[in-house]
């Protein structure tokens, strides 16, 4: 068992989460700081909030917390971004899961966007591939810039062209994804993979590939990110893909708050940049060699 923290205070880490309470997939961010905060004898509070809430809505939510006499905060945001914190949130020490400070005060943990997408090429070139398309999302967050850089630096590293026409971009969902499929699918050139955005994104594919007579894995590899398990697990044939670490994410967020709270001051160099957490590959049966022309 971990040293359990010694001090005069309440035990009390403040959890605020944007819907991630009610997102079933990110519920392993909670559960990872709970089952760090039971190794030090801490209890977490959890205040859920909206994710476009104004920003004097979090910061009467962060004042919830501290009228609860919390010791530290952790904030977890639905899906890796940059945010503007409260300012009182700079009253206790914090820890940002998921996101980054624009003002590189507050330590940050986030999943290794670019390692993921690398992970997931190169697992496509492995089986053979080298006409590899890339349906993205079209949201201005650190995703869609750096999974589409892992993406390009797998090509890169294995001498492959890149080609922008088999990059494309829509709200990354899974009727867009559809959309995106049906579209790059049906060119005479079309590749013999698909790299998706996400698991609903490739959901969408997977129904593309049907309607245009395409096989999985046979005729068409696809593999996905996020490794929403509703979705990839139980998909025909299963979809291989990248997980994100949820739960590495919450446990590392509170072990670094227990650090901040003994006044080990380093901790606070990681403010610096964002810890990056790895998203493993997690293989099922959704890539083959691509078939002879």
């Amino acid at each position: 068992m971990a040293q359990a923290l010694r001090t005069n205070r309440s035990g009390l880490i403040g959890f605020l989460s944007e819907e991630i309470a009610t997102t079933p997939y990110a519920g392993r961010i909670i559960l990872g700081a709970q089952d760090a905060a039971r190794e030090h004898d801490l209890t977490l509070v959890i205040v859920n909030t909206e994710r476009e809430a104004a920003g004097a809505s979090h910061q009467a939510d962060v004042q919830a917390l501290m009228d609860r006499q919390v010791d530290a905060v952790l904030y977890a945001t639905m899906y890796h971004r940059r945010v503007s914190l409260p300012p009182n949130l700079q009253v206790l020490p914090a820890v940002l899961i998921d996101s980054t400070d624009r003002a590189g005060i507050v330590p940050a943990v986030v999943p290794d966007e670019v390692g993921g997408a690398v992970a997931a090429v190169t697992h496509l070139v492995d089986a053979g591939h080298r006409r590899i398309g890339f349906l993205n999302n079209d949201d201005d967050v650190p995703a869609t810039l750096l999974r589409l850089a892992g993406y390009r630096q797998v090509l890169e590293r294995n001498g492959i062209p890149y080609d922008a026409s088999l990059v494309l971009s829509a709200p990354s969902e899974t009727l867009p994804g559809y959309g995106l499929a049906r579209k790059i699918l049906s060119r005479s050139d079309k590749p013999t993979a698909l790299f998706c955005y996400n698991d609903r994104m490739a959901m969408g594919a997977y129904r593309a590939a049907t309607e245009l007579g395409l096989e999985i894995p046979r005729d068409l590899s696809i593999v996905g990110f996020d490794n929403q398990e509703l979705i990839a697990a139980n998909l025909f044939p299963g979809l291989t893909t990248v997980a994100l670490p949820h739960y590495e994410m919450g446990a590392w967020a509170v072990e670094t708050l227990v650090h901040l709270l003994r006044g080990e001051t380093e901790y606070r160099l990681l403010a610096d940049k964002p810890t990056l957490l790895e998203c493993p590959l997690v293989i099922r049966e959704s890539v083959a060699e691509p078939r002879a022309n």
